[in-house]
């Protein structure tokens, strides 16, 4: 099982996106989209969204965030502590 979450690191809240046995890129997208709506249902945007390099994170997902301002920032190749 996969679990797509985000950290709010100023609340240090968690906010789980979905899970899926067979993640693909359009569920990731989706997932990216329906973050963004949440947010902006509560009158917040993220600055940032760190992110590892996997390919199930298409041009797509970042062009949804980078639309509303926020800066996707890649973690460096084999750094797990990076993120």
């Amino acid at each position: 099982m996969y679990i797509l979450a985000v950290i709010e690191h100023s609340r240090r809240r968690i906010r789980i996106l979905g899970a899926t046995a067979h993640p693909t890129t359009s569920w990731v997208t989706q997932a990216a989209k329906n973050l963004v709506m949440d947010l902006e249902d509560v009158g917040c945007r993220a600055r940032f969204m760190i992110r590892d390099k996997d390919g199930k994170f298409p041009a797509l997902f970042d062009a949804v965030l980078k639309d509303t301002g926020t800066e996707v920032v890649l973690t460096g190749i084999q750094m797990p502590r990076m993120n």
